[in-house]
């Protein structure tokens, strides 16, 4: 039975902080090495010990998965050797705070960084332009610690094509190529995760037609709430779940709602929560915020539309509170704030 008082939010903040000490939140979505080795390549060190362990700490942080993202620029002929960069980067940032966190490849290595004290960190790509239309590069990104296959950033690559932002002119849409149903073929077998945020309408379709195993959506909401391609609608929320899915909350004000009509907080995105919960159950609802403020260049004339909605992993906890608020029981919240990727975990990495 929940304890929290509807309207007492000095009560669910103290009950929300209590559940972010005691029990494992993890992240299914943070561009922390792309951050990181912007600073690395400045001539920082230390970085994740420096600017992103307290923050972390703060919000309970247990397991972040970090996107393995290049960008356009570096495409296409850098984008082995960006991810490269990446990776060298967080076994770097390893050797310089050793005990503080370290790079898990199952859940027995996250569980046992937990005990240590250590944060966990998995990795997983954010698109697959890194191994182009070489299948062989993905079991060498596998040994080195990739678990998940994020397929598609928003725009196309040899596996499939990506949903934009917002509408644009394009051609054809496409969904998955023989080379990405390859490629779904080889990560599971491996023993990887499928990651459809960012993959197009098309490509959710042919992914649910060809395999039948559980699949994540690491950093998308619901688009009956709010209308983007990069949300879900409630068919593919429903499939999702019947696979065991889960689905990652996103902060990004514009997955949100509208932030042209207010500004968006906590509480907007609880609303995505309770249309989930009503719709295939608590199960299937986890935490990828995808934090992109620090990327974002606030100091230009506005208005700013993109914005996180939630401010860092210590505000996060206020979206706990909000969740024990709206009558969410302490076993409900559990379950979101980790347990439930942890259990998707569970059943596809090895």
């Amino acid at each position: 039975m929940n304890d929290c008082p509807k309207k007492d939010m000095t009560f669910c903040l103290k009950q929300a902080e209590k559940l972010h000490k005691h029990n494992f939140v993890v992240d299914a979505h943070f561009d922390l090495l792309p951050l990181v080795l912007a600073k690395r390549q400045e001539g920082k060190t230390h970085v994740i010990e420096k600017d992103y362990l307290p923050s972390l700490r703060a919000g309970g942080g247990g397991l972040v998965i970090s996107s393995l993202f290049i960008p356009d620029e570096f495409l296409p002929e850098m984008g082995l050797r960006r991810a490269l960069d990446l990776v060298s980067a967080l076994y770097s940032e390893i050797e310089e705070s050793p005990g503080l966190f370290s790079i898990c490849r199952n859940t027995k290595e996250i569980k046992e960084a937990h005990k240590k004290g250590e944060l966990a960190i998995l990795l997983s790509f954010e698109g697959l332009e890194p191994i182009g239309n070489d299948l062989s590069l993905l079991r060498i990104f596998y040994e080195l610690g990739v678990r998940g296959a994020g397929l598609t950033w928003s725009r196309r690559n040899y596996a499939a094509d990506g949903c934009f932002f917002s509408p644009v002119q394009e051609g054809r849409k496409g969904g998955l190529t023989d080379f990405g149903l390859k490629v779904v073929s080889k990560a599971v077998d491996l023993g990887m995760y499928i990651d459809i945020s960012h993959l197009n309408d098309e490509g959710v379709e042919d992914l649910f037609a060809f395999y039948e195993g559980p699949v994540m959506a690491s950093h998308s909401n619901c688009r009956n709430l709010t209308f983007t391609m990069r949300n879900l609608p409630d068919a593919f929320i429903q499939r999702l779940a019947s696979r065991g899915g889960v689905l990652g909350m996103n902060v990004c004000s514009s997955f949100v709602g509208d932030p042209e009509k207010k500004l968006l907080n906590e509480k907007d995105l609880a609303d995505h929560v309770d249309h989930i919960r009503n719709l295939v159950g608590i199960e299937h609802i986890g935490l990828g915020f995808d934090f992109c403020d620090e990327m974002r260049d606030f100091s230009k004339p506005g208005p700013h539309l993109n914005y996180d909605c939630i401010k860092g992993y210590g505000q996060c906890v206020e979206f706990t509170a909000e969740l024990l608020a709206r009558g969410y029981s302490e076993e409900e919240v559990v379950k979101i704030i980790g347990g439930n990727f942890m259990r998707f975990l569970e059943e596809t990495i090895h």
